[in-house]
C-alpha cells in the first residue's frame, strides 16, 4: 500500500495522532513559564484571556485549513502548496515545512533532556537543595549526555516513523492516554498541597490593565501556536492519512480545545505545587520570581526548580517521576510528527520511506548537535523559528486565500461526508484576521527586538537575539527552498 492510500484505522486514533502533535512540551515545560512571566500584579488571567482569544482567531481556523490541505492533496506540505496554488508557490509549504523541522533539530535535545531527567527520576535521589539541583543540570550540560539523549529519542522516533502511519497511529494510542492519565494524577495530588489554591487564584485572576500591553499579545499568539501546533505544517502531514468521513470542523476544535484544556491543567500542576510548596517559606511575589525566572534557554522552572520541589513534599520522588514521564511522552509524541512531515515531503520527492526516515534522522541528529552542546545556540534557535511561525501562519492563510475562501470551504471542508457545517465567520478569520494579526504583531516584535530585546546589537546578525539574526536565517530558509521547489514539486508531480 503506499502511502497516499494509507489512513487512519480511526476517528480515535487520528485525533489521538493529531493530539500528540499538540500536546508536547509546549503545554508542561513551555505555558506555565510564559503564563507567569505575563501575570500582572494580580494574577495571570488577562495572559489567558489573549491566549484564549488566539485560540479562536489564529489556531483553530489555521488547523482548519490544514486538514482541508492535507485531506485534499495527500500530499506532504511542499506538494500540498503546489497542487492548491500552483508550482511555482510549492517553496511557500517548503518554507512551512522548513520552520518545523528547524525546531524538530532542538525539540529533539529537550526530549532528550527530558527522557535524562526521568532516568533520573527513577534512580536518584531528588536534590535537596537548590545548589544541588543547579548542580545537576549543569553536571548534565557540561557532559556528553545531552549528545546521547538527544541521539536516543531521534533514533528511537525515527524506527516507529519508519514503519509508517499504522506505526505512528498504536503509539499515539499508548502515548496520550498515558499521559492525560499521568496528568490527572499528578493534578489530584497537587492540589492537595497546603497553599495551592494561592497559586490556583494567581493563575485565573485577570489583571485587566494587562490586557493594553501589545507583548502579551504576542507571547499569547506565539505560546498558543506553540501548544497546538497550528502553522507548523504537521498536521498538514497527517490529515493526508485523514478518511474522507471524519468531519474536519469537528476535529479542529477537538483538537484546539482538547489541547488548551491539557495546558491549563499543566499550568494548574505547576502553579499548585510552586506555591503548595514554597508559599510557607516565601511571599507571593518572591515564588513569581522563581517562576518567572527562566534560567539558561528556558530550562529553570522544569529542569532545576521542579526537582527541588518535589524533594521538599511527600511522595515527591513518585510524583517526580510521574511528572518527567508525562512530559517524555508529551515530547516524544510531537517529535514523531516531525520526523513524519519531513520524511513525507522527501517519500513525495521519489524516495523510499526507509531511505527518507534514515537521512532526516541522521540530518537531524546532526544538525541538532549545536543546541545540545551550547544553550545560546539553542536560545537563538528557539527565538528564530518560534517566531517564524507566525510567517508559517501567513503563507497558509495566503494559499487558502489564493484558492479561494469560499471555495475552500464550501469544496474541502464541506464535503459531502461532514456531519457539521463550517460557517462563513472562518472566511472572514482566513482572509482578514490573520493576515491583520501576522503584520501587526510581527511589526511590534521587530520594534521590541530592536528596542528591548537587542538595543545595541539588533543589526548584528551574530546576535543570538536580534531582528538581524531572525532575518538572515529566514532568509536563508527561503533561498534554499526557493532553490529546491521545482525539483522537489516536478519529482512529486512525476510519482502521480
Amino acid at each position: 500500500m503506499s502511502a497516499q492510500k494509507e489512513v487512519f484505522s480511526s476517528k480515535l486514533g487520528m485525533i489521538l495522532s493529531v493530539l500528540g502533535i499538540a500536546v508536547g512540551t509546549g503545554n508542561i515545560w513551555r505555558f506555565p513559564r510564559i503564563a507567569a512571566q505575563n501575570g500582572g500584579e494580580d494574577g495571570a488571567g488577562a495572559f489567558l484571556i489573549a491566549w484564549a482569544v488566539f485560540l479562536i482567531m489564529w489556531s483553530i481556523p489555521l488547523i482548519i485549513a490544514e486538514y482541508g490541505i492535507g485531506r485534499n492533496g495527500r500530499k506532504g506540505v511542499v506538494q500540498s502548496f503546489a497542487d492548491l496554488i500552483g508550482e511555482k508557490k510549492g517553496w511557500m509549504g517548503g518554507f512551512v515545512g522548513f520552520v518545523a523541522t528547524a525546531i524538530m533539530f532542538y525539540y529533539s535535545v529537550v526530549a532528550g533532556w527530558c527522557l535524562y531527567y526521568l532516568t533520573q527520576a527513577i534512580f536518584a535521589p531528588l536534590p535537596e537543595t537548590a545548589d544541588q539541583a543547579l548542580g545537576i543540570w549543569n553536571n548534565f550540560q557540561g557532559s556528553n549526555w545531552p549528545i546521547l539523549t538527544h541521539a536516543t529519542v531521534m533514533l528511537l522516533g525515527g524506527y516507529i516513523v519508519l514503519k509508517g502511519i499504522k506505526s505512528i497511529e498504536k503509539v499515539n494510542k499508548i502515548l496520550i492516554p498515558s499521559l492525560l492519565v499521568v496528568l490527572v494524577i499528578s493534578l489530584g495530588k497537587a492540589l492537595t498541597l497546603e497553599g495551592s489554591g494561592i497559586g490556583i487564584k494567581y493563575l485565573f485572576t485577570p489583571d485587566w490593565s494587562d490586557l493594553t500591553n501589545p507583548n502579551l499579545w504576542l507571547e499569547a499568539l506565539t505560546q498558543n501556536a506553540w501548544d497546538t501546533g497550528a502553522a507548523w505544517g504537521l498536521i498538514l502531514t497527517y490529515a493526508t492519512y485523514m478518511r474522507k468521513q471524519d468531519d474536519i470542523t469537528i476535529s479542529a476544535f477537538q483538537t484546539g480545545i482538547g489541547n488548551n484544556l491539557v495546558s491549563i491543567t499543566a499550568a494548574v500542576i505547576i502553579f499548585s505545587t510552586v506555591f503548595g510548596t514554597l508559599s510557607s517559606t516565601m511571599s507571593n511575589s518572591e515564588i513569581l520570581d522563581v517562576m518567572k525566572t527562566s534560567g539558561p534557554a528556558s530550562t529553570g522552572l522544569t529542569f532545576i526548580w521542579m526537582p527541588r520541589l518535589f524533594a521538599t513534599m511527600g511522595g515527591g520522588g513518585i510524583f517526580s517521576i510521574l511528572f518527567f514521564l508525562g512530559l517524555t511522552f508529551a515530547a516524544f509524541s510531537s517529535l514523531i510528527s516531525m520526523i513524519e512531515l519531513a520524511t513525507k515531503v522527501f517519500v513525495d520527492a521519489g524516495a523510499t520511506r526507509k531511505k527518507a526516515t534514515i537521512f532526516n534522522c541522521v540530518f537531524g541528529f546532526a544538525f541538532g548537535i549545536p543546541s545540545a552542546m551550547n544553550l545560546t545556540f539553542f536560545a537563538n534557535q528557539d527565538f528564530v523559528w518560534g517566531v517564524g511561525l507566525m510567517v508559517s501562519g501567513a503563507f497558509i492563510s495566503y494559499a487558502v486565500i489564493k484558492y479561494g475562501v469560499t471555495k475552500f470551504r464550501t469544496e474541502l471542508v464541506n464535503t459531502a461526508e461532514r456531519s457539521t457545517t463550517l460557517g462563513p465567520w472562518w472566511e472572514i478569520v482566513l482572509k482578514y484576521v490573520v493576515p491583520v494579526e501576522v503584520v501587526t504583531l510581527l511589526g511590534w516584535w521587530m520594534y521590541l527586538s530592536a528596542t528591548e530585546y537587542a538595543p545595541d546589537s539588533w543589526y548584528n546578525p551574530l546576535s543570538a537575539f536580534s531582528v538581524a539574526t531572525v532575518l538572515c536565517q529566514w532568509a536563508i530558509a527561503i533561498f534554499l527552498v526557493k532553490f529546491f521547489n521545482k525539483k522537489l514539486v516536478t519529482n512529486n508531480s512525476k510519482t502521480e
